[in-house]
């Protein structure tokens, strides 16, 4: 497995923050050390292009490799992302990869490029082997994950597979159902005046405030109904701002709203209930003056059919390395919902807990890595026989 953790190794070095943050370079470094590993090896490989940031960045483009099979009809893909989250607030190196007791140390050690690593180097491990797989297998190292999922969504374009397995850290169980998440901003409008004459102001922070209530008297009655994989759904307001300084009342307040759905809610529903909480508000409080913006970001819920034979040969697999079988689902959101979207049976499955995902110590056990690996590879190797 030297060579696997020389890889991983190689990828952390590469600074791949998403440019969608402050200071992120991208994912180019990452695309670039992708293609070479398999141009290297014969392996066939191409991009796809998905974004230019206007010029401050290379274009972006997804990493495509593929190895035939024997019926080349039929194909699973194996896919990771290549982008990671900000570095902001790490107390570790953030690129300078560092083993120690059985774990490396780095951004993107477990979200996700130990999971990109163990993919790679299970193509490589099949175009030397004397046997071919049953069908095509192809990787796909896709950019934008950590931000709006513009890779993957490039990628479902004219992407036609039999099954999919999406690497994040699930520590080595089969996910096969996902929340879904809505973000959006709610902005509440006021008058200003001078804080000595406060009366002839409108505060709109007061009133935002009466929102902010509102959202978490209204959430509590989320845990009544949960889903049976994914537990119950969950909301947060996770910012808010408002006001210019402390002598003036404020006439701006503007939060912003992350509400995690099951399969079992529709955006547009969710999406209603908050308007009538707003107008429900506005009944009591007729001046409040509070409206929400269009979403930031939406992803709906996922599931795959259980019965479906990817997760039935993913089951296989675990079983046949004594690892717990039992498929579970995860709250976090990921390119498998896409992939899902466009038809495509998909699982979860990658090394790592997401505990230590984006986190100020963010590292990946080896040895999970090297059982990633073994699985990726068998799953390949056993799909559509």
């Amino acid at each position: 497995m030297t060579e696997l953790f020389e890889t991983l190794a190689d990828l952390i070095r590469i600074n791949s923050v998403n440019a969608f943050y402050e200071g992120g370079p991208g994912e180019a470094g990452v695309a670039r050390y992708v293609e070479r590993f398999f141009r290297e090896r014969g392996i066939e490989t191409w991009r796809q292009s998905v974004l230019d940031a206007n010029g401050t960045i290379e274009a972006r483009s997804n990493v495509i490799a593929r190895i035939p099979g024997h019926d080349s009809s039929r194909r699973i893909v194996l896919e990771a992302h290549m982008d990671t989250v900000s570095v902001q607030g790490m107390t570790i190196p953030p690129f300078e990869p560092k083993v120690l007791d059985g774990r490396m140390y780095g951004r993107g050690a477990c979200d996700t490029k130990a999971g990109l690593a163990a993919m790679m180097h299970v193509l490589s491990h099949i175009q030397t082997s004397p046997t071919k797989p049953p069908c095509d297998v192809l990787l796909a190292a896709v950019v934008d994950e950590e931000y709006s999922f513009r890779g993957v969504i490039k990628l479902c374009e004219d992407l036609k597979a039999d099954a999919a397995i999406v690497a994040e850290p699930t520590e080595l169980r089969v996910a096969i159902a996902s929340k879904g998440v809505l973000r959006w901003r709610m902005l509440a409008t006021g008058k200003a005046a001078h804080s000595s004459k406060a009366h002839l102001g409108t505060n709109a922070i007061y009133h935002m405030a009466r929102v902010v209530l509102a959202i978490e008297q209204d959430h509590a009655s989320l845990a009544r109904d949960p889903h049976p994989l994914l537990g119950p759904a969950s909301c947060n307001v996770g910012k808010i701002s408002g006001g210019v300084q402390v002598n003036f009342v404020p006439d701006g307040c503007v939060i912003e709203i992350d509400r995690r759905l099951l399969p079992t809610e529709s955006v547009s529903d969710i999406w209603k209930h908050y308007e009538q909480m707003i107008n429900g508000l506005k009944g009591n409080m007729p001046e409040l003056d509070v409206r929400m913006e269009q979403p930031m970001l939406v992803d709906t819920a996922w599931m795959v059919d259980p019965s479906s034979a990817i997760v039935q040969v993913a089951r296989n697999v675990l079983s046949e390395f004594r690892l717990d079988d039992e498929p579970i689902g995860v709250p976090f959101g990921s390119d498998a919902s896409k992939l899902g979207k466009a038809g495509i049976p998909t699982i979860i499955f990658g090394p790592g807990s997401i505990d230590q995902a984006h986190g100020a110590v963010e590292y990946i056990e080896l040895k999970q890595v090297e059982q990633a690996f073994e699985f990726y590879r068998n799953c390949a190797m056993e799909y559509g026989k």
